[in-house]
């Protein structure tokens, strides 16, 4: 039954709704007068003295709400009457409280969603550790279970390598400033002098922001907005770009700390693997896989490198940049992650052998570089010829041979191809592609050496700007623009040839003239 139906004339507003409700309730029309005759009944019961017994009386409250003390109405409140006339009893709904200790609503909440998490973290952990994604067909985790005597990879194991990658971090940069400036200055390594690039915002907002290498078009509206002529703008942004360029001293640090590493990790290899089967028979390599125990000088061995090359990547904001910077990001990440899943899935003997095979020519790498700082020729020359065999051998012939063959069609013969199977053999091919590429600039290096009979640099380096060069750059370009560049070479050598001419004439007569003396 609607409110509207039970409106009366001249029932209106919140009166109106007021009286609606209290019919629902059970409760006179005229209940307003009635609730205010039973007020002046209470007042009177409580003034005649009835209530000198009530203990809330005798405390001196003459309030008429329920007692707190009593948890009881006063006698004058009684519900008495027909039922039609009694309100009926509202009673608050009985909440119940929580117990001592007991969880509230948001820690409840954040259970709920606590669990739904780890729940779906559960899923996850067993969806990314399923046994057919890193153990060959027919092999479960079970089969990898370790005992007293036999221990196999762990996953878990590999979270050794972040402490030991912030520990090499740390032993680089006290082994660079205290042993390796020490060293190249006493060797005579000298930094050249730069000049800084005088202060210009706006120049420098172009050079932070747009480029830093302006065209000609870009070079003339800078000249404008600065009000200086191009040649100096040009000048500015070639003397702002050799100062970010590192310094001797800089790259010679970071050559040598590469080179001690390296040498000491291939020799820790060759120690390593020296007296194992497979370093010498690589088909040993799948004998009882994956079951494969794991020895401490492989996990040692696997630390090491790992952090390395972990160690490698966190520093790489730092360090020297190349101009095969995103080759070296490619290198490192597939270095890591087939570090990583070699050691999960016990492609243990495998993965030594990736790591000896690129030491070998890393070794050899680093000092060519740091003699090429210091200016001995011969001493680099030779290194360079020796670091380009050891690479075009060990990358394009062994590696292809023992590590790709060897994972590719051996392992087939004992098992069926898996997740693990494919995944390491991408990760191997990108790491061959690269050799390739980096084998294509080392023999472009050697034929250049061949022609010139020295290295000049590395291709993969940039060399500083000077003015001089700039200059004549500029002068050839004038010379080229006005056409005067072949006159001038064809002057120049008939200058030459009249010279020597005149030069044999004059010799011819002395002689003749001597020899007449005579």
């Amino acid at each position: 039954m609607c409110g509207k139906e039970l409106r009366r004339p001249g029932e209106s507003g919140t009166g109106g709704f007021r009286k609606v409700q209290e019919r629902r309730r059970g409760e006179p029309w005229d209940g307003k007068q009635r609730r205010k005759d039973q007020r002046q009944q209470e007042t009177k019961a409580v003034q005649s003295g009835g209530g000198e017994s009530d203990p809330c009386r005798q405390l001196g409250s003459a309030s008429l709400l329920p007692c707190t003390s009593c948890h009881q109405l006063p006698a004058a409140r009684q519900r008495t009457g027909p039922a039609w006339l009694r309100p009926p009893a509202r009673s608050a709904p009985a909440v119940p409280l929580p117990a001592p200790g007991a969880p509230s609503r948001a820690s409840r909440s954040r259970g709920r969603w606590g669990s739904a998490g780890s729940r779906m973290m559960h899923s996850l952990n067993e969806w990314l550790w399923w046994h057919e994604y890193w153990l060959p067909p027919g092999i479960t985790w079970e089969d990898m279970k370790e005992s007293e005597d036999i221990h196999y990879p762990q996953p878990q194991d590999l979270l050794l390598s972040i402490p030991c990658t912030l520990l090499l971090i740390i032993i680089r940069y006290l082994f660079e400033r205290f042993i390796a400036r020490p060293l190249g200055r006493k060797l005579g390594l000298r930094d050249k002098v730069r000049l800084n690039a005088p202060p210009s915002p706006v120049l420098e907002t172009f050079y932070a922001t747009h480029s830093k290498d302006p065209k000609k078009g870009e070079l003339i509206s800078l000249s404008k907005q600065c009000d200086l002529p191009t040649r100096k703008v040009e000048r500015w942004f070639r003397y702002r770009r050799n100062q970010d360029k590192p310094s001797l001293t800089t790259k010679f640090c970071e050559a040598s700390w590469r080179f001690t590493f390296y040498f000491i990790s291939f020799f820790t290899g060759l120690a390593v693997l020296y007296d194992k089967p497979w370093f010498w028979d690589h088909r040993k390599c799948w004998v009882g896989y994956p079951q494969q125990p794991l020895l401490p000088s492989v996990f040692w061995y696997y630390m090491l490198e790992l952090s390395f090359y972990s160690s490698l990547v966190c520093t790489l904001p730092f360090d020297v940049k190349r101009k095969d910077l995103s080759q070296q990001i490619v290198h490192h990440a597939a270095t890591i992650f087939l570090i990583c899943f070699s050691y999960c899935a016990n492609y243990l003997r495998i993965g030594t052998l990736v790591m000896v095979i690129h030491d070998a020519s890393d070794c050899i790498l680093e000092p060519t570089k740091i003699f090429n700082y210091m200016k001995w020729r011969r001493i680099c020359d030779g290194l360079f010829i020796i670091f380009s065999a050891v690479f075009l051998i060990t990358r394009l012939l062994i590696f292809p041979y023992k590590v790709l063959y060897n994972t590719y069609y051996y392992s087939m013969e004992l098992y069926q191809p898996f997740f693990g199977y494919y995944f390491m053999n991408a990760l191997l091919m990108i790491l061959q592609l690269l050799h390739v590429f980096w084998s294509c600039l080392i023999i472009h290096m050697v034929y250049r050496f061949i022609l010139c009979g020295t290295m000049e640099r590395d291709l993969r380096s940039d060399t500083e700007e000077s003015d001089m060069a700039e200059e004549e750059r500029e002068q050839m370009r004038e010379k080229e623009k006005n056409g005067t560049m072949h006159f001038s070479n064809i002057t120049n050598n008939n200058c030459i040839r009249n010279s020597g001419v005149q030069q044999l004439n004059s010799r011819a007569h002395l002689s003749n003239g001597h020899a007449k003396d005579r």
